[in-house]
C-alpha cells in the first residue's frame, strides 16, 4: 500500500509543491491539506514547506501555529506521526514547542541562498535513518532568519547527545550563525524533525545539487513500512 505524506500549504508558503515533487519522487503519494483544514485526512505523515506563512508578520511561524490544521498536527505528532518542517516549517514547528529552540536573524543580517554542505549527525529519527553518521550531504540553504539559538541548558542536553536530537550541523562555513553549527534538530522521540536547509531542492542532477535530499523523503517510507 502507498504511504500518504501530507504537505501543508500556509498562507505564504512557496515550497509546497516541490515538497509534494520529492515526496512523489521517493514512491508515496503528496497529499495537499490547507492550513484551515481541521483534519489531517489520514495521512502517514506530514511535511511543512517553506515559506513565508502568514508574511512572516509579527514573527516566523508565530501566527501559522495557531492554524487550525496544527492543532491535529500537534496531536498526532505527539502520538508519534512523523512530521518534517522544511526552513519556515522548522520556525513553525519551533513556536509550535514541537522542537526545541528557536530561529533568528542570520549572522550579517543577510538573507542567504546557496548550497550548503551538512553533516548528519542522527540516524536515529524517522527522516534520517537512510543515511549513515556522519556522512556529508549537500542541500540547499534559503533563508533570512536561519540562525539556530536556544538557552544555555538545551543546547548542552543537544550537545550531549540526548536522544540523538541534532540531526544536521553546518559542515564547513557556518552560514547563518547557528548556535553549535546546528543546522536540524529532532524532538526525543524523533518523529519530528526540523531543518534549516532544504533537502527537496536536492533530489534531482538536473535541477539541484546533486540527490542528496532523496534521503529524507525515502529515509521516512522506510520507517513507515517497517512500523
Amino acid at each position: 500500500m502507498t504511504a500518504r505524506v501530507g504537505v501543508i500549504t500556509f498562507p505564504g508558503s512557496l515550497d509546497d509543491r516541490d515538497a509534494a515533487r520529492a515526496v512523489r519522487r521517493a514512491g508515496a503519494e503528496a497529499v495537499p491539506l490547507w492550513h484551515s483544514d481541521t483534519s489531517l485526512a489520514g495521512v502517514d505523515a506530514v511535511i511543512l514547506p517553506g515559506g513565508f506563512s502568514y508574511g512572516d508578520y509579527l514573527r516566523c511561524g508565530a501566527i501559522a501555529r495557531f492554524a487550525p490544521v496544527m492543532t491535529e498536527l500537534v496531536a498526532a505528532a505527539g502520538a508519534g506521526l512523523p512530521v518534517l518542517g522544511i526552513c519556515n516549517g522548522f520556525q513553525i514547528l519551533c513556536e509550535a514547542r514541537l522542537l526545541p529552540g528557536a530561529l533568528t536573524r542570520n549572522a550579517g543580517r543577510r538573507f542567504i541562498s546557496k548550497p550548503v554542505a551538512l553533516r548528519v549527525e542522527s540516524t536515529a529519527t524517522a527522516w534520517t535513518s537512510g543515511y549513515r553518521e556522519g556522512e556529508l550531504i549537500t542541500a540547499v540553504l534559503k533563508s533570512g532568519e536561519g540562525s539556530y539559538v536556544a538557552s544555555a541548558p538545551v543546547l548542552a542536553a543537544l550537545a550531549a547527545g540526548d536522544g540523538g536530537q541534532v540531526v544536521l550541523r553546518y559542515a564547513g562555513t557556518n552560514a547563518n550563525g547557528s548556535a553549535d553549527a546546528i543546522a536540524g534538530v529532532a524532538n526525543a522521540a524523533g518523529n519530528v524533525v526540523g531543518l534549516m536547509p532544504h533537502p527537496e531542492h536536492a533530489i534531482d542532477e538536473l535541477t539541484g545539487p546533486g540527490t542528496d535530499g532523496l534521503g529524507f523523503f525515502t529515509s521516512v517510507l522506510r520507517t513507515l513500512a517497517a512500523a
